[in-house]
């Protein structure tokens, strides 16, 4: 009766243990099919905010020639261009139009996130929604001008006695808010002109002495300009970094030359904290939080592989990542700002 009892109990407890197991296999075939399965086969598209041939098309491009192989099952990867407003139309559909299925990614100016702080028009979307997948490179800002222009320095800029022409996208991008705010800070006499498409565009405008000069990235400037830098027909004047570039070590820093410390909290908040943001990479909300975790790591993985790192380095691209954790964190703190100091800012880049 004793061994019935116990051969029963044993039976039952098989069961049970059969029935876990099955149990567990149920409840993990979905999330390895949307982690693993889920992109073989697929096409995952990189749409970029500006046009091609700037320094957002080319990070995009490079990465894309790259990413698949770090995402399981290896999709295909495209890039392609949505401009308008300095990437503030890609943004707007990111967040509106484009489906939370993985399978678009944005790569947009970060710099408009502060759009939706300081309540410039034409934001549609809540910067703290977006699912962040991490930046490639911080980009800080510096200031370059053609040697036919005469501005050649720092002092020769101020000094000026006639509104220099800078270049730029549309205002939200650093290539029109960073003038601006020097503008603003330094007193510069400078005309920003809007409306480029992208820096590639600005640069052609350059080149046929329609502007003076432009404020954007160093990877943008070198990119384009590479050749020009080092003959000496482009100048960096000026550069809003923490110190100076190892290739720029005697450019004045915006920082140093700064006079009150309202006007250094104005370059740090202004110039330097959106540095990060720039490049970013962004999901559209709502993304399964397991395709955002498989993408996050892979972004990450590419940007740490040696093949990408040689193929980084042929396009002359920094390779200085930060995670979409990053992002999130940086985010964050910009919706707690100062209301004074949001307000500075909104004053002066109206």
């Amino acid at each position: 009766m004793q061994r019935r009892t116990l051969r029963a109990t044993m039976s039952f407890t098989r069961r049970c243990l059969m029935g876990a197991t099955a149990l567990v296999l149920f409840v993990a075939g979905p999330a390895h099919a949307t982690t693993h399965d889920f992109y073989k086969g697929k096409t995952v598209r990189i749409v970029v905010g500006v046009s091609a041939g700037g320094i957002f098309d080319t990070y995009s491009r490079t990465i894309g020639r790259h990413l698949g192989k770090h995402i399981p099952g290896n999709p295909t990867i495209v890039v392609e261009n949505m401009t308008g407003a300095g990437g503030l139309v890609l943004a707007n559909h990111l967040y509106k139009v484009a489906k939370p299925d993985g399978l678009t990614v944005g790569n947009f100016n970060g710099a408009l996130l502060m759009g939706q702080i300081l309540g410039r028009p034409g934001i549609e979307f809540d910067a703290r929604k977006f699912e962040y997948i991490g930046v490639p490179a911080k980009q800080d800002t510096l200031c370059a001008f053609t040697k036919a222009s005469g501005i050649t320095s720092f002092e020769k800029w101020k000094a000026s006695k006639v509104a220099i022409k800078v270049g730029g996208t549309a205002p939200g991008s650093a290539t029109v808010d960073a003038p601006r705010l020097l503008m603003a800070v330094f007193g510069l006499p400078t005309q920003v002109i809007t409306g480029y498409k992208g820096i590639a565009d600005v640069r052609l405008a350059m080149d046929g002495g329609e502007l003076a000069g432009a404020c954007g990235n160093w990877d943008a400037l070198k990119l384009l300009w590479d050749k020009q830098i080092e003959s000496g027909d482009i100048l960096i004047v000026l550069q809003a970094r923490q110190e100076p570039l190892p290739d720029l070590p005697k450019v004045p820093l915006a920082l140093d030359l700064a006079k009150t410390e309202k006007e250094r909290q104005l370059i740090q908040v202004g110039l330097q904290d959106p540095a990060l943001l720039q490049l970013l990479y962004s999901f559209p909300p709502g993304i399964p939080r397991d395709r955002l975790q498989v993408l996050r790591k892979a972004f990450m993985e590419t940007l740490k592989a040696p093949d990408y790192a040689t193929d980084a380095q042929k396009s002359k691209l920094s390779v200085d990542p930060a995670s979409g954790e990053d992002l999130e964190k940086t985010v964050e703190r910009l919706f707690k700002l100062d209301p004074k100091l949001v307000a500075q800012l909104k004053e002066i880049l109206k």
